[in-house]
C-alpha cells in the first residue's frame, strides 16, 4: 500500500467522526434527526481531499499519518464550534478551505524547503516587519492589539505568520552557525558562554520579537518563541547548558513583567488564587476547572454539556478560542480530553519522526522547530485552561476559532510534509550545501598542496 492511499484511508474515519458529531449536535439542539450540517461536512471533506491529491500528485513521499491526524483535530473542532453556534463554525469552514488553499499552494510552489536558506535574514527581518506593521496599524481589543481590520468585520493576526518565519529564520541561522555555538570560547561564573558574533544576531532579533509583542500586550506569543528558540538552540548544539540558562533568563523576565506590567499581576493573581474572586478576575478559569469537573469520566455526550445559556451566550467567556479544550472535555469528560491529547500527542511525534528521519541540519530544525511551535501554543493553553500554567491566550491549534490560526498552522503541516516527502525520496545537495562542500573541498586540496 503506498503512503498516499494509506492517507486515504486513514482520512475516512476523521470524515465519519466529524460527519457523525456535527449530526449528533443538529440532532440534540433540535430534538430530532437532523442532517443539515451534513453539506458542510462534506465540503470541508473535500478539502481534505484537494490536500490529499497535492500530497499525491507533489508530495507522493510524505509522511501518510500527520493529515489524518490533523483531519481529526480539525473535525472535533468544527464539531463544538457548532455546538457553540453554527455561525462560527461556518466561518471556521471558510476559513478551513482558505488554510486548504495555503496548504495546496506551499505543496505546489515549494518542492524543496531549503529554498528558504536563501533568505535567511529576509525572512527574519519580514518577522519583525509584520510585528511592526500590527504595532502601527492593529486593532487593540480586551487589552492586547493583535488584530488588523481588514474589512467585511474580518480581522487577521500577522503575528500568526511572524511564529512560522521565526522558526524559519533560527533553524537556517542555527544550521549556519551551530558549529561556533556548540563549542564555547569562555566561561563567565562557571557558565560556558559562545562567541558573541555567533550569538548576537539571532538574540537581536529574539528581542526585537519580544519587545514588539510585549508592546502589543501578546505575552503568550512571547512565551512561545522563547520556548521555540530554547528547543532550537538544543537540537542545534545539544548543549544542555545553554537552554538552562536560557530557563533561567524567562524565569527572570517573567517576575520582571509580572511587577511591571498590572495585567500579567492580574491574569498570574486570577490563576493562582481563583476562587477568591470567582465573579471577577477568576471568573472564567473557575467556570472552566467547574466544566472539566462536570464533564466527569465520559461526560453527558455531544450538545448535552450546560456551555451555552438560552440567550446563545457562553458559560465560559471566550470558549470558542481560549477555552475549546474545556469544552470537549465537558461534553466528552476525561476520556474525551485524554482523547484529545493522544491526537495532540500523535501529531507531536510524527513531526519530530520527520525531523529524525530529514537528511540535513537545516531540515532537521526546520521540523523540529515547526513540531515544538505546535506543541508549545497546545501545552500552553491546555495548561492554562487546566489551571498547570496561567492562561497566556494561545489559540488550541486546529481547534481554536480564527482564520489567521488556521490558515498559519495549515502551512506548517504543508512545511513538515514537504521536508518528509524531500527526505524519504532521497537527498540531493541543495545549491548551498554544493556551494559549502565545493569550498570544503578546496580548502582540503589547499591544505593537501
Amino acid at each position: 500500500m503506498t503512503p498516499r492511499t494509506r492517507e486515504l484511508g486513514l482520512l475516512v474515519p476523521a470524515a465519519l467522526l466529524g460527519v457523525l458529531g456535527a449530526a449528533t449536535v443538529a440532532s440534540v439542539r433540535a430534538d430530532d434527526l437532523d442532517l443539515g450540517p451534513l453539506p458542510g461536512a462534506i465540503g470541508v471533506f473535500a478539502v481534505f481531499v484537494a490536500m490529499h491529491v497535492a500530497l499525491r500528485v507533489r508530495a507522493p513521499q510524505a509522511d501518510p499519518y500527520l493529515l489524518p491526524v490533523v483531519g481529526v483535530l480539525v473535525a472535533i473542532g468544527l464539531v463544538e464550534l457548532d455546538r457553540i453556534s453554527p455561525a462560527l463554525a461556518a466561518d471556521q469552514a471558510v476559513w478551513i478551505a482558505v488554510g486548504g488553499a495555503a496548504f495546496v499552494a506551499t505543496i505546489v510552489l515549494l518542492p524543496d524547503h531549503r529554498v528558504l536558506e536563501r533568505y535567511t535574514y529576509l525572512i527574519g527581518l519580514a518577522g519583525v516587519g509584520l510585528l511592526l506593521i500590527t504595532m502601527i496599524f492593529g486593532t487593540r481589543i480586551n487589552g492586547a492589539k493583535l488584530w488588523i481590520q481588514i474589512g467585511g468585520g474580518q480581522t487577521v493576526q500577522l503575528g500568526e505568520v511572524t511564529k512560522i518565519l521565526a522558526v524559519v529564520f533560527l533553524a537556517a541561522y542555527l544550521r549556519d552557525k551551530r558549529e561556533l555555538l556548540a563549542i564555547p570560547t569562555r566561561r563567565r561564573l562557571g557558565v560556558p558562554v559562545p562567541p558573541m558574533a555567533a550569538l548576537g544576531p539571532v538574540l537581536l532579533f529574539l528581542v526585537a520579537c519580544l519587545a514588539l509583542v510585549g508592546l502589543l500586550n501578546d505575552f503568550g506569543t512571547a512565551l512561545l518563541l522563547v520556548g521555540v528558540f530554547l528547543a532550537m538552540i538544543y537540537l542545534a548544539t545539544g548543549r544542555v547548558a545553554y537552554t538552562v540558562i536560557g530557563i533561567g533568563v524567562v524565569l527572570v523576565g517573567c517576575l520582571a513583567v509580572y511587577a511591571a506590567v498590572p495585567r500579567i499581576q492580574t491574569r498570574v493573581d486570577g490563576w493562582l488564587q481563583p476562587f477568591d474572586d470567582p465573579q471577577g478576575q477568576g471568573y472564567q478559569l473557575v467556570q472552566s476547572l467547574y466544566a472539566l469537573g462536570e464533564g466527569g469520566v465520559f461526560g453527558p455526550g455531544l450538545g448535552k454539556a450546560f456551555l451555552v445559556t438560552d440567550d446563545g451566550g457562553t458559560v465560559i467567556p471566550f470558549l470558542q478560542t481560549d477555552f475549546m479544550f474545556s469544552a470537549v472535555a465537558s461534553e466528552l469528560g476525561y476520556i474525551g480530553g485524554v482523547g484529545l491529547l493522544l491526537g495532540f500527542l500523535l501529531l507531536i511525534q510524527r513531526g519530530f519522526i520527520i525531523a529524525a528521519q530529514a537528511n540535513d541540519g537545516f531540515s532537521k530544525l526546520l521540523a523540529g522547530g515547526l513540531t515544538a511551535a505546535i506543541g508549545l501554543q497546545a501545552i500552553l493553553i491546555i495548561g492554562g485552561v487546566t489551571r498547570l500554567l496561567p492562561l497566556t491566550g494561545v489559540t488550541l491549534p486546529f481547534l481554536s476559532y480564527g482564520g489567521s490560526s488556521v490558515v498559519t498552522n495549515f502551512v506548517l503541516v504543508a512545511l513538515l510534509l514537504v521536508i518528509s516527502n524531500r527526505s524519504r525520496a532521497g537527498h540531493v545537495p541543495s545549491r548551498r550545501e554544493r556551494r559549502r562542500m565545493e569550498r570544503e573541498a578546496a580548502e582540503r586540496e589547499a591544505v593537501a598542496a
